[in-house]
């Protein structure tokens, strides 16, 4: 049971002092009776809130898919540079929503953004295994030597070791890579060690959840319940 302004609140659908207002203006309702007060408990899974005839459609948390852009950063506020929340829409905007995990500032791709802090350690442990896949463009070539320098493990001159990733060769300096942690700057510096320079790296999948390609750059949607749970499934 959560206070009814509470829950108004954490929908995005108004302020707190807002939510009083509505209650006092008689416009808002609990399951067809007007709510008496902005400080009423209500089981916000179990009951039929209204605002103006309006039914709230009540989520715990929200899961977003971003295909970042270039020159965002990935981070809740910066003081100079655009964030990747500065990009969601009003609509799914939410107090506490975060990216789970970054790409770096040229870095494009697959994002998620959620309010959900137990969902985004999941997916950010590298115990639970969850493989980032990267598509890559180097400045050269790479061979077999390389791939097999990546599924070893490669340790970077600091002593920073990296878990074995997987290196698919696409033909010319195009690459795919999969890794399960996310150190800073981790895939460049992987490159870097053996190297070579990225000069275009895109996150197109996180588990088996790949970007969705009518999603341009900029812009995000909500994950489906299938979405979600595919994130945990690796291929």
């Amino acid at each position: 049971m959560e206070r009814l302004d509470k829950i108004l609140v954490s929908q995005n659908i108004c302020t707190r002092k807002e939510a009083s207002r509505l209650v006092r203006q008689g416009l808002v309702t609990v399951d067809g009776e007007t709510a008496a007060r902005s400080d009423i408990k209500v089981d916000p899974e179990n009951s039929i809130i209204k605002v103006r005839g309006q039914a709230v459609d009540f989520k715990k948390h929200i899961y977003l898919m971003m295909n970042k852009p270039a020159g965002v950063v990935s981070a809740t506020e910066d003081n100079f540079d655009r964030t990747v929340i500065d990009l969601v829409p009003e609509r799914f905007r939410r107090a506490g929503l975060f990216p789970a995990g970054r790409l770096d500032k040229d870095t494009v791709g697959l994002l998620i953004l959620t309010d959900d802090g137990d969902f985004a350690h999941k997916i950010l442990s590298p115990s639970r295994k969850v493989f980032k896949k990267y598509y890559a463009e180097l400045d050269s070539p790479p061979d077999e030597s390389t791939v097999e320098s990546f599924e070893r493990g490669i340790t970077f001159k600091d002593g920073t070791t990296c878990l074995p990733a997987r290196l698919e060769l696409l033909g010319g300096a195009r690459v795919n890579v999969y890794i399960c942690e996310g150190k800073f700057h981790q895939v460049k510096k992987m490159f870097r060690s053996q190297g070579f320079t990225v000069k275009y790296l895109k996150r197109v999948a996180i588990g088996s959840l790949e970007l969705d390609k009518k999603l341009h750059e900029g812009e995000c949607r909500e994950l489906s319940k299938y979405e979600k749970s595919v994130i945990f499934i690796s291929k």
